[in-house]
């Protein structure tokens, strides 16, 4: 009796190159991103966006780079004895004139949160919750400029926005992650890339957590480094656990009505262990709605850049109404992060750490709403309404007479 063999299927792995001129920004279907790399590979996307033209000048990020309230680095390579320099900002204006001609790196957190059209970026990012996203970092370097081969934990994407950088990505499956001892920057001590690429603008790669890589600017280039939040579970448990002590019962406490008389009055005995973890769960949050507005209050607070200031003259519902009733458009500031969930009544609107309850609807129209005209406020609800009075008050909106001005 003869047996015919099946033909085995060939699995082919993912490609690691792509043109995306057809579907911009990924060049297939925002799932089959998720699917096949998100957190799991690198790729390089070539024309992610068509034709990209940078919104910001190296002189504006350089004019930024001077604000007290901006983040800034600058980073100095010396290639001969491959020494490191970083300053931190606010720096003056009249030092980057000088500034030499290569091996220099600028870079500018959060540029996302001053500049509108650096803003609108990430409306190509949709395919992703919205609360994980964290900013727009944006990096001027001269030719031969970098921070060196490492690593970040987080999700990256690298868009080139002017001039051109050769990127350097090791892919391999377990690549050497020690850092060297003798800078101040997180460098690998070891970096052997698997693959290289040139970039211009337009062209985006995307890095999962932990994949060693290496940019350097081929010549004068700004790159958008568009980063996620990414709590490590030290942070997350940090957090929560302070969230827990502070509301605790005091007279939740270790107890041993079942006591015996102990074997060695020094040991600490597996029971009394027991005990302890009994202590400690007492203490869990068992209710899912605590938990989850712990969760919204700490993601929309996390890494916060800056802060949201309350207005001198809060606004009363009658005030919103009169505002829209007269052609205003509510503009939410920069600073002020939201995100919304679904409760066991309504929802919870998380803003800047701070909790609302509302209808699910309500929620969901402020939460994603960047920019409120009057017809967005008729769908509110009283609730609704009244919340977002309380916001405007609290400066996490500003009224804005002519929506026109401000694209």
């Amino acid at each position: 009796m003869s047996t015919k063999k099946t033909p085995s299927r060939k699995v082919t792995a993912p490609k690691i190159e792509i043109d995306a001129s057809r579907r911009p920004p990924l060049g297939m279907p925002p799932a089959v991103f998720l699917r096949d790399y998100w957190q799991k590979r690198p790729l390089l996307i070539r024309n992610a966006f068509p034709g990209f033209v940078s919104p910001i000048e190296p002189e504006d990020l350089a004019g930024l780079a001077c604000e007290e309230a901006a983040l800034s680095r600058l980073i100095a390579h010396d290639r001969e004895h491959d020494t490191w320099q970083v300053r931190h900002g606010p720096f003056d204006e009249a030092e980057f004139p000088g500034m030499p001609d290569h091996d220099w790196t600028l870079l500018v957190q959060d540029v996302d949160k001053w500049d509108a059209d650096v803003a609108e970026v990430l409306e190509a990012f949709d395919f992703l919750p919205r609360w994980r996203i964290d900013d727009v970092m944006v990096s001027f370097a001269a030719p031969g400029g970098s921070v060196g081969a490492h690593v970040d934990q987080y999700d990256v994407f690298l868009l080139q926005a002017h001039g051109h950088r050769r990127w350097q990505v090791d892919a391999s499956p377990n690549p050497p992650l020690e850092f060297r001892h003798d800078v101040e920057l997180k460098l690998l001590s070891e970096f052997t890339p698997t693959h290289e690429w040139m970039l211009g603008p337009g062209d985006m790669l995307y890095l999962p957590p932990g994949v060693p890589h290496h940019g350097i600017a081929e010549d004068a280039c700004l790159t958008f480094s568009v980063g996620m939040r990414a709590p490590s579970a030290a942070e997350l448990l940090g957090d929560f656990v302070d969230t827990l002590a502070s509301g605790a019962d005091e007279s939740l406490r270790y107890r041993d009505p079942d006591l015996t008389p102990p074997r060695d009055a020094a040991e600490i005995d597996a029971v009394s262990m027991g005990r302890v973890v009994e202590a400690l769960n007492a203490l869990r949050m068992n209710d899912p709605d605590r938990l989850g507005d712990w969760f919204g209050r700490f993601i929309t607070l996390y890494r916060s850049a800056g802060t949201v200031m309350a207005d001198d003259a809060p606004f009363s519902a009658d005030g919103v109404e009169q505002a829209f009733a007269g052609g205003a458009t509510l503009m939410r500031h920069p600073f002020s992060r939201m995100a919304w969930r679904r409760a066991t009544r309504g929802a919870s609107l998380y803003v800047s750490g701070q909790t609302y309850a509302l209808p699910v609807r309500d929620a969901q129209i402020i939460a994603n709403g960047a920019v409120l005209d009057g017809a967005d406020y008729t769908r509110l609800s009283n609730a609704g309404r009244a919340c977002l009075a309380e916001l405007l008050g609290a400066g996490h909106y500003q009224p804005i007479d002519d929506p026109d001005a401000h694209g």
